[in-house]
């Protein structure tokens, strides 16, 4: 069992090894993250000390620049002075000049972020780690280690139904999934869309923008509010969010995803993410795959080469 010296419980934040000893449990707020380190014993303590100690402070740093995190990102410069919220900015930035985004989108992911880099300061030689907080999910992978990394098809209902296999070479550093019924907002009609990204907090603002195109603009089946109208202090203000979707036609469902597709391809064609896989009402398009398949329990879709097999 690995032992953290000195993780007595500073301010509000709660810190404390989970049941199985081996990772770490890290709560203040609405943050909730699991962090796990491979590697010598004495790494591993070093890094979780130091997960501890940047989380401390990190959701009260947030709350301090919260109206501007709040406020539509603009290119170039920005006030924002937190290491957390600048890295929310910057993982927004690529995308301010062509909607309306906030740094808010890439809270959760930039939150995992920033928690890793600290651990791999900390501890340079830790041979494998992760932070995830609430599904989007930071990594740490030395030369030659892998993750096989779960998919699931609804965050409501989470059934995996995949893996997707990530190797060091790859360069996929973050992991997030987005969608309308996830725990944060939507404007568009997907189940969940997963992004690989060579950042969380790029993973995170990604899959919010993909999770958005995937859509039947204009179909009145589909419920939609004004986000502020849910959570009076949304940053999406007067945004229509997505509260219900019907059940769609295969037709419908076809142009949804393929919607989000041509804008998954086109962050892929930037350089922004490596890979996406979109789903909606038990149908699965991704990046490296161009035929729609039913998702099954059975299968194993690899994002990064698109393969399905059973």
């Amino acid at each position: 069992m690995t032992q953290i010296a000195g993780h007595e419980n500073a301010g509000r934040a709660q810190v404390a090894l989970m049941p199985d000893g081996r990772r770490l449990h890290l709560h203040d707020g609405p943050i909730d993250l699991i962090v796990e380190a491979w590697g010598a014993p004495a790494s591993i303590q070093c890094a979780y000390r130091a997960a501890r100690d940047v989380f401390q402070g990190l959701l009260d740093s947030l709350c301090a620049e919260l109206p501007a995190l709040r406020a539509r990102a603009m290119t170039g410069h920005t006030h924002l002075r937190g290491v957390t919220a600048l890295r929310m900015h910057a993982a927004v930035a690529p995308y301010a000049s062509e909607m309306f985004i906030t740094p808010m989108a890439a809270v959760a992911g930039s939150v995992a972020d920033e928690v890793l880099a600290a651990m791999l300061e900390a501890a340079p030689g830790l041979a494998r780690a992760y932070v995830n907080n609430g599904g989007d999910i930071a990594l740490h992978l030395a030369d030659g280690e892998r993750f096989s990394v779960g998919l699931i098809d609804r965050p409501d209902q989470p059934s995996m139904f995949g893996t997707a296999e990530i190797g060091a070479e790859d360069g996929v550093r973050g992991i997030a999934t987005s969608g309308a019924r996830g725990r944060s907002f939507s404007l568009g009609v997907a189940d969940a869309v997963t992004v690989l990204a060579a950042s969380a907090a790029q993973a995170d603002a990604a899959a919010t923008v993909i999770a958005n195109a995937v859509d039947l603009p204009g179909d009145a089946r589909i419920l939609r509010v004004p986000a502020r109208d849910v959570q009076p202090d949304s940053d999406l203000g007067d945004a229509p969010v997505t509260r219900f979707v019907p059940v769609l036609a295969q037709h419908e469902i076809d142009s949804a995803l393929r919607l989000g597709l041509a804008k998954a391809r086109e962050l892929v064609s930037r350089g922004l993410i490596v890979a996406a896989s979109l789903h909606l009402q038990g149908v699965t398009l991704t990046t490296r795959a161009d035929r729609p398949h039913s998702v099954s329990n059975r299968q194993t879709r690899n994002l990064l080469t698109g393969g399905a097999h059973v």
